[in-house]
């Protein structure tokens, strides 16, 4: 299996890269007033070229985001991990219906394919890839669209996100029970990734304004070829800045048996673990771990050719592997980062989702996600959502009233009205001052 369509993104304080691509099962049933797929319409197998068009688009996009988001201020010193094929296969749904800047942006930031079928056959040969099934480990994804029972969205929309990325339609009364709809959706969520994915939609992300969320969700448990012995595992320092460390248990591999991938440049050490598999694709996590303190130079590595390079030049040998225990959980809002790495017009009343209802009355109010995962000695369990919330753009009411606050500095003058003759002038600076 080409380890570029498969492979598991973990990004913590190593950098561990790989990439989950998938599309959907078991996704809500079709309710009344929304179409299902066309008849004699199947969701398509695996094609490769169109494949290997999203799953390269999805790396590049994984390695974009990450660079926004190691870049944030907010983010600084912290650890990050996400799942980019959960935003991205959200995000390619919500680019279905979109048209014109807005699709032009969203296309953009994805590196989606612009062919149209390789695009969603790509999407859909994934989906079939990563949902095949394996005796040895847990895989499996999920899309669905949540919609308002009382909005008209277009058939032709609904027929794609169901065939090609498996995203049936569930109605619910955002205008008249928001909470309860958010609820319904969340417990989705928790049910897809089980439950390590819990209030993927915070409170007030739905109001009566919604008109439509698109969630992914994405599961994966596994364990190791090379499994690590709970005995040897030890209470070490883990040096987090040059001169500090904390206390963290290390996992310890280090015996004949210990065979994996592995190769090295002047500046970086690179491991491949690989996890048990059977018939289905190979999963493997790849860490990046740089010489020096300094993460730049893995974070350079994230470039795809880089990368390609890195992986070919790796041999299976014997490698003394000493790698922490641990568990990351994280929220991201990601309506700024999306924008600031070029899809603004979306998050705007600028932005044109007629694709999906004929009108250019929706936006992206948020793109939430949620992310988990525990490294341990048996293996690795992850899991990742993202919802995607449309709102309806309202028009502000324009008031023309004017305000006058008085509650600053000003001056003032004292006219006759017949000539326009100024008698006084003046200035307020405080008004309590004599």
């Amino acid at each position: 299996m080409n380890r570029r369509i498969s492979g598991l993104l973990l990004l913590a304080g190593l950098i561990v890269i790989g990439c989950i691509v998938a599309g959907c099962t078991d996704t809500p049933q079709t309710t009344s007033g929304q179409s299902a797929p066309p008849a004699g319409q199947e969701t398509p197998g695996p094609v490769a070229e169109g494949t290997g068009n999203v799953s390269a688009g999805n790396n590049r996009f994984a390695a974009d985001l990450y660079r926004h988001l190691a870049s944030d201020p907010g983010n600084a010193g912290k650890n990050i991990f996400f799942s980019p094929y959960s935003i991205s296969s959200a995000l390619a749904i919500t680019y279905e219906g979109a048209r014109g800047t807005t699709a032009d942006e969203i296309g953009s930031v994805l590196h989606l394919p612009q062919n149209e079928t390789l695009r969603r056959a790509g999407f859909a040969g994934l989906d079939a890839v990563l949902n095949s099934g394996d005796e040895n480990y847990t895989l499996r994804t999920a899309n669905a669209l949540w919609a308002e029972e009382t909005y008209p969205f277009l058939p032709e929309y609904v027929d794609t996100a169901a065939r090609w990325y498996r995203a049936n339609v569930t109605n619910l009364d955002f205008i008249n029970d928001p909470e309860g709809s958010r609820a319904t959706i969340n417990r989705w969520v928790e049910e897809k990734t089980e439950d390590k994915i819990r209030d993927l939609l915070p409170a007030g992300s739905v109001d009566p304004m919604t008109r439509l969320v698109i969630t992914n969700a994405i599961y994966f448990k596994g364990t190791w070829v090379k499994q690590f012995d709970p005995a040897e595992t030890t209470e070490e320092e883990f040096r987090v800045a040059p001169g500090e460390t904390v206390q963290v248990q290390m996992m310890h591999r280090t015996d004949e048996d210990a065979i994996y991938g592995y190769t090295e440049t002047e500046s970086l050490q690179v491991l491949r673990m690989p996890y048990a598999h059977a018939d289905g694709t190979e999963l493997s996590m790849l860490v990046l771990l740089p010489q020096e303190d300094n993460l730049t130079a893995a974070e350079e590595a994230l470039d795809a050719r880089t990368l390609s390079g890195i992986q070919d030049s790796m041999i299976d040998q014997r490698v003394r592997v000493v790698f922490p225990k641990f568990t990351l959980e994280t929220t991201y809002s990601l309506p700024q980062v999306l924008a600031t790495m070029g899809m603004p017009t979306a998050f705007t009343n600028a932005a044109n989702f007629s694709g999906m209802d004929g009108t250019e009355d929706l936006f992206i109010s948020d793109v939430v996600h949620k992310a988990f995962v525990d490294v341990n000695e048996e293996g690795t369990e992850a899991a990742a959502a993202t919802g995607v919330v449309m709102n309806l753009a309202s028009a502000p009411m324009e008031d023309k009233t004017p305000v006058f606050r008085a509650d600053h500095p000003f001056v003032f003058l004292i006219v006759e009205e017949d000539s326009d003759t100024i008698l006084f002038a003046g200035r307020v600076v405080n008004p309590e001052s004599a």
